[in-house]
């Protein structure tokens, strides 16, 4: 795929055009979106990210297109999963709803600046080192068998990482929030607030999940460029997606499933792809294997499609059988604690 350095500038432009206005235009003010605000702008970022898709369809053809397509759903549904981290980070911290906005697109700029480092890291190590397919394979696969074994449980404590408990111990840190401001002075003293605190938390947690997204969409393209499209697209609209889908993530109770199956398979077409690329020594003798044939785009963008409708359906009507067995009382409520029968209790 031959990407002339204009459109590297141009594409680079449209992301930093598209990071200026949420700055200016959403996060200037401090205040919690409505459902109507964050739908029309996930819609927006939605559109964005196809229309883009279109024009590489267009200008280098359906199996770039393809690949990008494959790139940009696989991240999308990724940073669905990284969403329940976050409202776990922003409950952690106690973060006024009408702060979270401008948390969130920090974050969300850092890990992007982050992400990027990484890609064109993974970028050169795939173009000199062919085994690297191999690496990324079995770690998806393992991430895979992780994922399905967490099953429908989000509920998981925030654990702070090494990066925040670095910064706590460098910085001196104020114990509440001082409106919105990341740094305050305290008796001429400079303190980090907990607003720049809960940044940090985010930028880095998001990183800690590129390690399996990057190998991820590596497996779907080895193009950089669609690699570095697909991720900027997909986290540029994750803050509109936060707001939108709050209060309905724990209705997905099988998107764990779901996304074990897409990096188990994509764990797969790694493996099959370092095999026709092989040239490690023991392995085969250096040879290349071809025994099964490699996995077409058409076919991953098929597979990743219907996975996602099957976990998304099977996951809301469970969602509807709970709530109407626990509305005729056939069904307890899982947050409360189970009583003592009251016959029992009698007797």
């Amino acid at each position: 795929m031959d990407v002339p350095v204009w459109v590297w500038i141009a594409t680079v432009v449209v992301i930093v055009a598209m990071l200026a206005v949420d700055y200016v235009g959403h996060v200037r003010t401090p205040h919690a979106p409505s459902l109507r605000e964050s739908a029309l702008w996930s819609a927006a970022y939605v559109a964005v990210a196809l229309v883009f898709g279109v024009i590489v369809w267009l200008a280098w053809g359906s199996t770039y297109g393809g690949e990008y397509f494959a790139g940009y759903i696989t991240e999308k549904s990724l940073s669905v999963d990284n969403l329940f981290v976050f409202v776990l980070i922003m409950t952690s911290f106690r973060v006024p709803r009408e702060f979270q906005q401008r948390v969130l697109l920090i974050g969300i700029t850092i890990a992007l600046v982050l992400r990027t480092v990484f890609i064109f890291a993974g970028a050169a190590i795939i173009a000199n080192f062919a085994w690297v397919f191999y690496v990324f394979g079995a770690f998806l696969i393992w991430t895979a068998i992780s994922q399905a074994r967490s099953g429908t449980s989000h509920d998981e404590e925030f654990e702070e990482n090494s990066v925040l408990r670095l910064t706590r111990r460098l910085f001196p840190t104020t114990d509440s929030y001082v409106g919105d401001k990341l740094t305050t002075k305290i008796d001429g003293k400079r303190y980090i607030t907990p607003m720049l605190t809960v940044m940090i938390a985010i930028g880095s947690a998001d990183l800690l999940f590129a390690v399996d997204s990057i190998p991820a969409i590596f497996g779907l393209t080895q193009e950089t460029y669609l690699v570095f499209a697909a991720n900027a697209f997909s986290l540029l609209g994750l803050r509109q997606l936060y707001f939108l889908v709050d209060g309905l993530l724990d209705r997905l109770v099988y998107l764990n499933y779901g996304l074990a199956a897409i990096l188990g398979f994509i764990g797969v077409k790694l493996l099959i792809h370092a095999m026709h690329t092989n040239e490690v020594p023991f392995i085969n003798g250096g040879q290349h294997i071809e025994v099964v044939p490699e996995i077409s785009t058409a076919v991953s963008l098929v597979f990743i499609v219907v996975v996602l409708a099957i976990t998304t359906v099977a996951s809301l009507l469970r969602d509807r059988h709970v709530t109407r067995a626990r509305v005729v009382g056939d069904a307890p409520d899982e947050t409360s604690t189970p009583q003592t029968d009251s016959r029992e209790a009698d007797a």
